[in-house]
């Protein structure tokens, strides 16, 4: 398996310092959700009309573009025109800079619509963004996130959308923390569709002062109670070898440590299971 971190972990970096920390800290990929002040990098001088000296500067430090965040909602029928726009913006950048994996959210209006509804606007929405020119080259993941953590919610999309480019993002913290699912059950029911995956670590303290609403915190890596571990064990064991992205939410929990001090210790932590 591959480490990579997101951009979300490390909002005040620019591109120059995110490749050289990246690369110098040991990480394969790093997967964009955005850059400093923008969270859509698809419109940015540096992936558009400086794009050549971008892709020279990431190989020349050996780190990979593993993936792109994109907000696109696939299964709220609301959002058919901005999602397919931003599906247009996202495959050029994401080509050029030799990106495996697109991240997209479910979403949805879960007031007027059930699972399965939601499910079959998903396909149609997934459908067109497959048709558009280009997408086929990669794999599109759609994240247990939102009213979509729980993995038996996920497999419903899963299962009307066949094609092998779209797949699973298994994000184990939100599956765990908030779906109150073992490792193994969310495993069963996403299977061989796991392309990519988010880690982190929480403890639940709900009298700390930047417990979440839930009563949860983010920790570093191994020192709290989730599962990651086994469930890292569980994907090895069924041949996974791909990347396994830090998702350090420093953009959204400003309190939480700097990526010059907790991606360090993602690695050891990571470089601890493997060995």
């Amino acid at each position: 398996m591959k480490t990579s971190f997101t951009t979300l972990g490390c909002p005040a970096w620019d591109l120059d310092t995110i490749i050289t920390q990246g690369s110098g800290m040991g990480f394969d990929g790093v997967d964009f959700r955005g850059l400093r002040d923008d969270i859509d990098i698809t419109q940015l001088a540096a992936f558009t009309s400086d794009m050549a000296t971008t892709k020279s500067k990431f190989s020349d430090a050996g780190l990979h573009v593993c993936g792109i965040s994109s907000s696109l909602k696939v299964c709220d029928e609301r959002l058919v025109e901005a999602n397919l726009e931003e599906a247009k913006r996202t495959i050029p950048v994401a080509a050029e800079l030799g990106t495996e994996t697109i991240r997209v959210f479910g979403g949805g209006d879960a007031e007027r619509h059930d699972k399965p509804a939601l499910a079959d606007i998903g396909q149609q929405m997934m459908l067109q963004v497959l048709d558009l020119d280009g997408a086929g080259q990669f794999k599109w993941v759609f994240e247990t996130h939102d009213n979509w953590i729980q993995s038996a919610d996920c497999k419903l999309l899963l299962q009307r959308v066949t094609t092998p480019e779209f797949g699973a993002l298994w994000d184990m913290g939100h599956t765990s923390r908030v779906g109150a699912e073992d490792p193994a059950d969310s495993l069963a029911a996403l299977g061989d569709r796991v392309y990519y995956l988010h880690v982190k670590d929480a403890i639940n303290d709900a009298s700390h002062e930047h417990a979440m609403a839930d009563g949860w915190r983010y920790v570093p890596p191994g020192t709290g109670e989730l599962p990651i571990g086994r469930a890292l064990h569980l994907l090895k064991e069924r041949g996974y070898d791909g990347y396994v992205m830090f998702e350090h939410e420093k953009r959204w929990h400003g309190e939480l440590e700097e990526p010059e001090e907790i991606f360090p210790l993602f690695i050891e932590w990571f470089r601890g299971l493997e060995g």
